[in-house]
């Protein structure tokens, strides 16, 4: 592992942090300044076919790629940009439409998410109602899914679902693996008729008492050897599997739901005692995690159900093509490929030459918005621009022959912390662009996505935060 990322990566509060890490991780110093070659800058852009992406309509060749492709990952470069909202949200829309996909899965909680996704089955509601159901993505950094680029879709998903039979229902859900404690405590409603899983729950609610509902003192407990509620979380998920009867899919959606939250338990306990000695297994245990919920939902919605899953681009662009494959990490899209085929898996990823983004100049500080610099030279952003400063859409299979994008470019990543000066450090993903993504959106051009700034933060992690993702 390069000396950056064992500054930044291995650094011990940021494994006792990791609730609230979402995902960015970055490259080193020596492999980011200039990954592609900037000689053959010219020479490379020469040889990228590319569409124009000017409206809506122009997403046609893109739903005519993603064919019939049962799963399709939409990316970002960064959690605070507000294109790629709106246009993950305008492609969501037409493959809900046009292909007949069944539910948006998301970087986010799942207790959180759930609520979202009741929201939008039930009766018509306005973008107030919409906005103020956002709130409730309390938890630092509030502005990835407490946005009015998110309130626009939840309220179109909602009038969407309006007169359409409670079956065919598109959903909302959350992937992630961090709020075992709010999982814990949507769990209870649906075990109190039952004694044996009262007891099991209670059994683990006992446990992470001590804790306060905070992440941080669990894990430097689980550090000092001092706790460990491995086996209660075990004993709960083993308990409410055993009410399954015997079948691999829950029969009826509350079951899934209370098998959800004690799998969010099990596993996010499992990712917090982990991120104490390492930073790889904690890594994988959440986006493994993260595969995990995707399959259960597609196998809860049926054999046919097609799924959109909305993440950072360093969980849907395939970890085999980065440096991530060095340090053994997988990620959803490497693990949801190898599940379904890549026949029936489509991967976009997104990207940006300069503008404006929503981040923080440390963890847990205020939101604000950050400048853009002009992608590094030799990046694959620097390389899009050269070949015209206009959106649009590039396919991997227009690049096979592109012997100079077989081997790893720089392609920019941006966390939630964010310091534009020391881009040259780390904020390049050497990247084997052409077998990462199936395609890619370029922006040429973003602007900063638009937070609800009347969240209160809870739980929010001290000044003492590292800065990186």
């Amino acid at each position: 592992m390069n000396k950056w990322k064992k500054q930044t990566r291995c650094c011990w509060f940021l494994l006792l942090f990791a609730l609230f890490w979402v995902g960015c991780k970055q490259a080193s110093p020596q492999q980011a300044a200039a990954q592609g070659n900037k000689k053959n800058d010219k020479a490379v852009t020469l040889r990228i076919p590319n569409h124009p992406l000017r409206s809506e309509k122009d997403l046609d060749v893109l739903l005519q790629q993603i064919g019939d492709a049962r799963i399709v990952l939409l990316g970002e470069a960064s959690h605070g940009t507000s294109e790629y909202y709106t246009w993950r949200a305008a492609i969501t829309r037409r493959l809900m439409q046009e292909k007949g996909f069944d539910f948006v899965a998301v970087e986010g909680e799942w207790a959180d998410s759930y609520r979202v996704n009741q929201f939008i089955k039930g009766p018509k509601r306005d973008s107030t109602a919409a906005v103020i159901l956002l709130e409730q993505y309390n938890r630092w950094p509030t502005w990835m899914w407490g946005n009015y680029e998110v309130a626009s879709l939840v309220t179109w998903l909602n009038g969407y679902n309006q007169n359409k039979p409670a079956a065919e229902k598109v959903g909302f859900f959350g992937l992630d693996v961090y709020c075992l404690w709010e999982s814990m405590t949507e769990l209870m409603p649906h075990v109190k008729n039952d004694p044996s899983l009262v007891k099991a729950a209670r059994e683990v609610h006992q446990c992470f008492q001590p804790f306060s509902a905070d992440a941080m003192q669990y894990a430097e407990a689980v550090a000092r050897a001092s706790a460990n509620c491995r086996s209660e979380t075990s004993r709960l998920w083993r308990e409410i599997q055993k009410k399954s009867q015997g079948t691999e899919t829950p029969q009826t959606e509350a079951q899934f739901v209370a098998e959800q939250n004690a799998l969010v338990a099990l596993n996010g306990e499992r990712y917090y005692r982990a991120a104490v000695s390492s930073n790889t297994d904690s890594w994988n245990i959440r986006d493994n995690h993260m595969a995990q919920t995707l399959k259960r939902l597609l196998d809860f919605h049926g054999p046919t159900s097609k799924a959109i899953i909305w993440e950072h681009n360093t969980h849907v662009g395939d970890a085999r093509y980065t440096d991530m494959a060095s340090t053994g990490e997988v990620n959803v899209g490497q693990l949801v490929r190898k599940e379904y085929g890549e026949e029936n898996v489509f991967i976009v990823g997104f990207g940006s030459h300069r503008g404006t983004v929503i981040a923080a100049g440390s963890w847990g500080a205020p939101l604000k918005t950050i400048q853009v610099p002009p992608a590094t030279p030799g990046s694959w952003e620097h390389i899009l621009h050269q070949l015209s400063p206009t959106d649009k859409i590039i396919f991997s299979k227009d690049l096979a022959q592109n012997k100079v994008l077989s081997r790893p470019v720089g392609h920019r990543a941006i966390g939630v912390v964010y310091n534009p000066k020391l881009e040259h450090l780390g904020n390049y993903v050497p990247s084997v662009i052409p077998k990462r993504y199936d395609a890619f959106i370029y922006l040429d051009s973003t602007r900063a996505l638009r937070p609800i700034e009347t969240i209160t933060v809870r739980n929010e992690p001290p000044d003492l935060y590292p800065s990186g993702t």
